[in-house]
């Protein structure tokens, strides 16, 4: 029987927010997975990654914010996905190397197209311009969805763009950025709530709360919404599936 330990774990600036660590003590309980921990790296900085990585019981990684593309290089190789979108959600420890993988991708397909259901959307708005940003932008492209990424200082569009008119031709709105995250739920992005409707779909990253200042406003304009649990369970998984596949750097 081997008994030698696995850790897997989470890396990002702050992970209060984060279920991360309980899904998977959940998911190693119920399926009685034995020797093997998840836990939650706060790195102040990227660089505190060259000495977290020499822990010889490291099997795997997820990355969230705000390192998805500073972890690019520290990694060995990437997979196709990866490399495209220039983002890292998970990595492996595989044979002395660390290749990185983008499974975000999996997790907000899986989730996005419950939200759409038999909808039809032609247009979207992507809030934010980091590495889940990128992740969504891929897979709605892959949707034939037209998205512009929204930001204060780059991307396609400023928020100030983000006007009535705007909004009346866009239906899908995908926040990507922390506002709204515990514990700061008073905060969300500015864009003109009023201008929502019941046409509109709203899906929210963020899972922590439940309902966030952007999902409970676009609510009151009966748009139909959701949040990012979904998503996170189903990103969580293909790591999973990932960290136990063997021989996975030759894909």
């Amino acid at each position: 029987m081997n008994t030698e330990k696995r850790l897997f774990g989470l890396i990002g600036r702050t992970l209060k927010h984060s279920f991360s660590a309980n899904y998977f003590a959940n998911k190693f309980k119920e399926e009685q997975i034995k020797n093997t921990q998840y836990e939650l790296y706060e790195l102040e900085t990227i660089e505190a990654f060259e000495s977290l990585k020499q822990n010889p019981a490291l099997v795997g990684l997820n990355v969230t914010i705000p390192y998805k593309k500073e972890i690019i290089p520290y990694l060995d190789q990437l997979d196709p996905i990866a490399e495209e979108i220039q983002a890292v959600n998970t990595i492996k420890f595989d044979q002395g190397k660390l290749i990185g993988y983008n499974t975000d991708v999996i997790g907000f397909e899986q989730s996005v197209r419950k939200l759409i259901g038999r909808k039809r959307v032609k247009n979207a708005l992507i809030l934010g311009t980091g590495g889940a940003a990128e992740a969504v932008a891929y897979t709605l492209d892959k949707l034939n969805i037209h998205c512009q990424m929204a930001s204060r200082s780059k991307g396609d569009i400023r928020y100030e763009d983000i006007t009535k008119k705007y909004l009346s031709e866009v239906r899908l709105i995908v926040n990507c950025t922390p506002l709204g995250t515990f514990p700061d739920v008073h905060q969300a992005p500015d864009i003109p709530y009023k201008a929502l409707t019941k046409k509109h779909l709203l899906f929210d990253l963020v899972y922590n709360p439940e309902k966030t200042l952007f999902l409970e406003r676009g609510e009151l304009k009966n748009c139909s919404i959701m949040n990012g649990y979904s998503m996170l369970v189903g990103q969580a998984e293909a790591s999973w599936k990932i960290w136990n596949t063997e021989l996975i750097s030759t894909v």
